[in-house]
Parts: structure tokens; sequence; C-alpha cells
């Protein structure tokens, strides 16, 4: 199996209380009739409040929440990892005091990751989806992923299976 070195895609999805989501083509590295499929290795996040500002609770006494996912499939919510098209998913939770609107905790849960895979996550399909939704912030945060991954060569048919058992 023909092997590359690793490289970058970058994607961000600006948040709000409604489900959203964004494209990120991969077209230029899939190509299941080629043969050529992606390894994504990596996923790193960044959460972006505002211009860069701190993060801080919209109302004291709620939690703020930031929750997002890497799917294979276009989706109308949050998924867990029993649906098919799961790459990736995570959030960020703040609580905050009663009487402030500043945080007395925060938390960041990365729960399905490639990283956490021996092999990373092998994608046959040339768009994936960066979703999620968010709740209680000031400033609503874009949510920013980095994905570190490699080109592959498979047989095929082995390269077409994946592809539709990702659709």
């Amino acid at each position: 199996m023909a092997k590359s070195d690793s490289f970058f895609i970058r994607a961000k999805l600006s948040t709000a209380a409604a489900f959203g989501q964004t494209p990120i083509d991969l077209g230029a590295y899939v190509d299941a009739l080629g043969k050529s499929v992606l390894r994504v290795h990596n996923v790193s996040v960044q959460y972006v409040y505002g211009p860069f500002g701190n993060p801080n609770i919209n109302t004291a006494g709620v939690d703020g929440r930031a929750c997002w996912q890497l799917t294979t499939q276009s989706q109308g919510a949050l998924v867990d990892c029993t649906d098919k098209s799961i790459i990736s998913s995570g959030q960020v939770h703040a609580s905050s005091e009663t009487l402030a609107l500043s945080f007395s905790a925060i938390t960041e849960t990365m729960d399905i990751n490639p990283q956490d895979w021996t092999n990373g996550y092998l994608v046959g399909v040339e768009q994936i989806y960066l979703g999620g939704e968010a709740s209680g912030w000031q400033n609503d945060p874009d949510i920013c992923v980095m994905l570190e991954c490699t080109v592959e060569t498979l047989s095929s048919s082995a390269a077409m299976a994946l592809a539709l058992s990702q659709q």
C-alpha cells in the first residue's frame, strides 16, 4: 500500500443554537475509482469566541457548551458512534457560577478520534462534514478543526467497498 507524507486539512464552522454543518471537499485526495483514499491520523480542535475573545457565559447560572462532529454523510443533528458515518466528535462545556457571567470550570472532551485507533480512520468519500451546535455563550464559538492526513492506494474493489460503506 503506497503512502504519502502527512499533510493538513483545515475547516471552520460558525456555531449557533441550531445544528449546522459545513462540507469539507476531499476530491483532490479521494478517488475510489482511481483507488486513492484518505487516512485521517489526528484531529485537533480549536474553539474561537468572537475575535479571539474570552469565552463568557451568556446568562448567569446557565452552562455553555459547544458540540461538534466529523461525518462522512450530511447530518441534520448530532449523531453518536452507532452511526456509521461518524469519524470524530467532541465538545467543550463550561459551568457558570450562580451570580457570574464567567465560568468556574471548563472541560473539553474528544470522545471519538482517529488518534485513538491503531491506524487512524480511512475515508473513501470525496466530501466529509463538520457539524455542530452551541448554546449558553455570549459569543457562540467558531469550531476550527485541523486534520493530519495521508493519501493511500487500495485495490479498486477495496476502495469502492469503503466508499460505498461510508455513503
